[in-house]
């Protein structure tokens, strides 16, 4: 609608449909400035769907349930257990009620932490709708900000609060309803449920390794993080490794990256968060499962094992399956994107996987989309937010479905 836009006039529904499905699928990329383009009104729609793709449309569904006092009925509680990767029933409006309102708790605190920059800036005003703003979108990992100019966080590149607020409420919003619950409940690592230590370990994993790598390969380099100090190289690492991580923040221009730390940052983003979080990507704990895999096959072991538990084959199935679709969209995207888009392979390749993943990271082409960009790019931001758990909860019905005595012969393929 015109009174979204500060010229007052409309965006066109090609471009608001493409704005509305980055904010509702938590990705983050835009074709218009965010802060200098929509009014206060526009603005707030887009945090609005963002908080809602954030928490899930099943939690959100269910917040104004109990907020009008109706009964959560039985085919919502099984499309909430399986939104939220829980194996019962059994307390699950509880478990909804505790994360709606711990979510609430830790953007609340992101927002005075961002505000305490922000309002000696702004104002008191905009400086604290400028804290609520990117205090929830780091949270739900979506990567919208009002900074202004397509600049991001990049004038804040030393800032110590704004650099770890950014990275504790990315991770967090990354980690899992359930790996907080379970955290909570437990408190001690050896306690923790095996799903819980594969995603804290990959996580930590992923996050020191990327910092390092990025710090190695742009500590030098000018146009990046050439004129920064030690302490300031260190921060930007750590950050540029974290946000990959379906948040789509930056503190440096990413087309100024090396072509080595963009294919890094390719790698982080299509792996991105952990399952029942606000992150996209492929998820930890399927990367988890298929490097413990590769490990038990080199290893000589029978079954994929991880902290002294065995893993099923069907979890390992269904971990193989969900990559290889997943690759292949990003390939099959990446392709069609090279026959309508006037771009070079590895932007094409940046722009597809941060749009599967819901990164809303991009090396500035995103303004750039041809019309049928612009579609393939939203379809596939949609695809990429419901179609890994859509895609998991299919097969694990069909499996039950198909379950069947009958085995054929066994026979040897070449393999290598």
């Amino acid at each position: 609608m015109p009174i979204a836009s500060i010229k007052g006039h409309s965006i066109g529904f090609v471009n608001a449909l493409f704005t509305a499905t980055s904010a509702v699928c938590v990705t983050g990329l835009v074709v218009v400035d965010t802060a200098n383009h929509w009014t206060y009104f526009g603005q707030m729609v887009i945090i609005s769907l963002i908080q809602i793709g954030g928490l899930g449309f099943m939690t959100i569904s269910t917040l104004l349930a109990l907020i009008v006092g109706r009964r959560i009925t039985l085919k919502e509680r099984i499309v909430m257990q399986e939104a939220l990767n829980l194996d019962e029933l059994e307390g699950l409006v509880r478990l909804t009620k505790s994360i709606i309102i711990t979510t609430f708790i830790i953007e609340a605190i992101g927002a005075m932490a961002f505000s305490a920059v922000f309002v000696p800036e702004y104002g008191v005003k905009k400086g604290l709708v400028m804290g609520l703003f990117h205090s929830i979108s780091a949270f739900c990992n979506a990567g919208f900000d009002l900074i202004g100019d397509f600049k991001s966080f990049s004038p804040y590149v030393n800032n110590i609060t704004i650099n770890v607020t950014s990275m504790l409420l990315i991770i967090i919003g990354g980690l899992g309803f359930t790996v907080w619950m379970d955290v909570y409940h437990n408190r001690s690592f050896n306690r923790l449920a095996l799903h819980s230590k594969v995603v804290l370990s990959i996580t930590g994993f992923l996050i020191s390794v990327g910092a390092l790598f990025l710090f190695m390969i742009e500590r030098n380099n000018p146009a990046t993080m050439g004129d920064l100090s030690i302490s300031g190289k260190i921060l930007s690492s750590m950050f540029h490794s974290v946000s990959p991580r379906t948040a789509g923040f930056n503190t440096i221009d990413n087309a100024a990256f090396t072509s080595s730390s963009k294919f890094l940052t390719i790698i982080l983003m299509f792996i991105g968060g952990s399952p029942g979080s606000t992150a996209g990507g492929i998820k930890t704990a399927t990367a988890g499962i298929l490097f413990f895999t590769v490990i038990s096959v080199i290893t000589g072991r029978e079954d994929a094992e991880a902290f002294e538990k065995r893993i099923s084959k069907t979890l390992v199935y269904r971990a193989f399956a969900l990559a290889i679709i997943s690759l292949f969209l990003v390939i099959s995207v990446t392709m069609v994107l090279s026959i309508s888009e006037n771009a070079d392979f590895l932007t094409l390749l940046f722009e597809s996987t941060s749009a599967f993943a819901t990164v809303g990271l991009s090396l500035n082409y995103s303004p750039n989309l041809s019309f049928i960009g612009k579609l393939i790019i939203a379809v596939t931001m949609f695809a990429g937010r419901v179609g890994p758990l859509t895609l998991v909860v299919a097969l694990a019905q069909r499996a039950q479905k198909n379950k069947s005595n009958l085995k054929y012969p066994e026979d040897k393929i070449l393999v290598g």
